[in-house]
């Protein structure tokens, strides 16, 4: 598991803060609250994974942060400056080039037309436009080096490349701006287990050399306990519960985080043992058009009472010493003494 002492402390300084962020889409049946107020802090060298079921909010964020979407309220400060409501044509190239996103399907991500060594000059060309054609192919070949590839791979095709091959090209891509913050939008959901260890290693590697930031979106929980530092668990446009990854994993609080880590697969019952006891997986995520009153999450909790039907809990601060840590449920507010 990444190192979780990196949550405070001047040597850590926050690359990426999201204050009451929210982006809306208008439509003809009503307005999607895709992303609903959420607050966030990325630290420099550190891996925040973002999770939560489909439609709670993680991708639309990630878009937010690239310039894909602008921000509808709230704010994106990268390094201080003020970047939610810049779209992504309008940054200028070193913002452009410091921000980076590995996809999470490389086989779309890839023109199928291009050869490897096409696919990564062109980002080299336009943030690096003074560099000769032998420093372009030198670094090319640094780059194919660094993810683990040689230069047989320079002339081939995306599709002549493994799943787990074209994957390594996209990270070689974007590390080519070098960049300073990187977005994991579920970067090893399309591999199999072997590809999917060779790109979480060569991403800790990159993150311990470079001291990068990472946004990893995921759904794979097991991702999340090997290389994030801390997580922001979704539901429905909001943010339920922060926490340093290894104590979500160990004491979960807010139910749904308890729901999403009983879903976990299983092989042995030694395994089961470790999964939180006393809530299952049921229903499904609300509609971000008409979202339910007060605790969204409430129609699907078996702990909810009458007040979380009613009125939207508070971010609650749960922390011991300096490790911060934040849920959003009536449970742990002093108007409930319920405990879990």
């Amino acid at each position: 598991m990444a190192n979780t002492d990196i949550e405070k402390g001047s040597e850590h300084p926050i690359m990426l803060r999201l204050k009451n962020l929210k982006k809306y889409f208008p439509t003809s049946r009503g307005t999607v609250k895709a992303v609903d107020g959420i607050s966030l802090n990325v630290f420099k060298g550190e891996t925040l994974a973002l999770v939560g079921e489909s439609g709670s909010g993680k991708t639309t964020t990630a878009h937010v942060i690239l310039g894909r979407y602008i921000a509808t309220e709230g704010s994106v400060l990268y390094k201080n400056i003020e970047i939610g409501h810049m779209p992504l044509i309008k940054r200028p190239l070193w913002l452009r080039r410091e921000i980076q996103i590995v996809f999470q399907d490389p086989a779309t991500s890839l023109n199928p037309k291009k050869t490897v060594k096409d696919i990564i000059e062109v980002a080299i060309k336009i943030h690096y436009p003074k560099l000769s054609k032998l420093d372009r192919v030198e670094r090319l070949l640094e780059l194919l080096r660094y993810v683990g590839l040689t230069e047989d791979f320079l002339f081939k095709l995306p599709g002549e490349l493994g799943g787990g091959e074209k994957q390594l090209v996209a990270l070689a891509r974007a590390l080519a701006t070098d960049p300073k913050f990187l977005i994991l939008d579920e970067p090893t959901s399309a591999l199999d287990v072997s590809a999917q260890s060779k790109i979480l290693k060569t991403l800790l590697n990159i993150q311990r050399d470079r001291r990068l930031s990472y946004i990893l979106i995921t759904h794979d929980l097991a991702v999340v306990r090997n290389i994030s530092h801390r997580v922001a668990v979704m539901y429905l446009g909001k943010i339920v519960e922060k926490a340093p990854t290894e104590e979500l994993f160990s004491n979960p609080l807010h139910p749904y985080t308890r729901m999403l880590l009983s879903s976990i697969p299983t092989l042995t019952e030694e395994e089961s043992k470790l999964l939180p006891k006393g809530i299952e997986s049921t229903g499904e995520i609300a509609s971000a058009i008409n979202p339910p009153p007060g605790c969204r999450f409430h129609p699907r909790c078996p702990y909810a009472m009458d007040i979380c039907k009613k009125m939207e809990p508070p971010d609650i601060n749960v922390s011991k010493g300096s490790k911060v840590r934040i849920v959003k449920c009536w449970l742990y507010a002093e108007e409930s003494k319920t405990k879990l």
